[in-house]
Order: C-alpha cells, then sequence, then structure tokens
C-alpha cells in the first residue's frame, strides 16, 4: 500500500462512465480541482498495487485534523478483492498516528458498518467537525504500517 503515487489513476478507477443510471458525481470537470488540492497538500490517495498493477485505493480531501474519504475502488479481476479494504485501514492507521481526529465518510452502508462506521446527528457532527479543522495535524510522508508489508 502506498500513498499519493497514483492519485489521478484512483480518481479515475473510482468514476466508473457515467451513466443516467448510476447518478455518478465524479466528472471530467470536478478532476482538475482534485488535482490542485492534491498539489497543494490537501488531497491523498492510497493505492493498493499487485504485481505492478494498481488493484484498488481510495482518496480525499483533509483540512486540518479531518479527513473526507470521497470515493473508493477495488478491482478483483486483477487479485485486488480487498483493497480497498485494505487501503481503509492504512488510512485509518495514519490517520490516528498523525492527529486527526474525524475521518468522514459522508455516509453508511453494509460496507462501511464492518468497519465500525456510525452516523453522528448534525449538530454533534458540527462540533466534531469545528474541533477537527482546528486541530494541527498533517499528512507528513506516508509510512505503511510497522510488521505489515
Amino acid at each position: 500500500v502506498l500513498a499519493d503515487t497514483a492519485f489521478e489513476a484512483v480518481i479515475r478507477a473510482c468514476a466508473p462512465p457515467r451513466t443516467q443510471s448510476n447518478g455518478q458525481w465524479i466528472t471530467d470537470a470536478l478532476l482538475p480541482a482534485y488535482l490542485q488540492l492534491h498539489r497543494l497538500g490537501n488531497a491523498h490517495s492510497l493505492e493498493a498495487w499487485l504485481d505492478g498493477r494498481l488493484v484498488g485505493g481510495l482518496y480525499g480531501v483533509h483540512i486540518g485534523g479531518a479527513f473526507f474519504g470521497e470515493s473508493m475502488f477495488v478491482r478483483p479481476d486483477l487479485g485486488g478483492t480487498n483493497a480497498s479494504k485494505l487501503c481503509l485501514v492504512f488510512l485509518v492507521h495514519w490517520l490516528i498516528g498523525r492527529g486527526f481526529q474525524l475521518l468522514d465518510t459522508q455516509f453508511s452502508n453494509p460496507h462501511m458498518d464492518q468497519f465500525g462506521v456510525i452516523d453522528i446527528p448534525r449538530p454533534a457532527y458540527w462540533r466534531l467537525l469545528q474541533a477537527a479543522i482546528a486541530a494541527p495535524a498533517t499528512w507528513g510522508r506516508f509510512q505503511p504500517m510497522p510488521g505489515v508489508g
């Protein structure tokens, strides 16, 4: 698992072709903004690689000590069945170690629930968000989890 080595590729993998039925929100119009956030150090990707191929990953944006997970993908056809899950575990470990206070996953669903995601009422979330944004957390140079690899 690496970070920020294939940011644009991760976003593109998270954005399957848009159809009327899937309502895909990751559009070509948003890509330049995310790439600029990445260049500024406020957007990051975690990538799972297998035999030199990108098999899963996720990306998001951070402000202070808050990280907003935007999207994730997996390529089971390339052997990455649990690759996005692995990236999420690495992300949580990294954020805790760097002083982040909030990981916003946008919504809960059975996939995210298995990791302990909880819904937070709006007033409580607002308080957590304000504190997290003010926290002096930094992304730093990504290092894999000790003992994994």
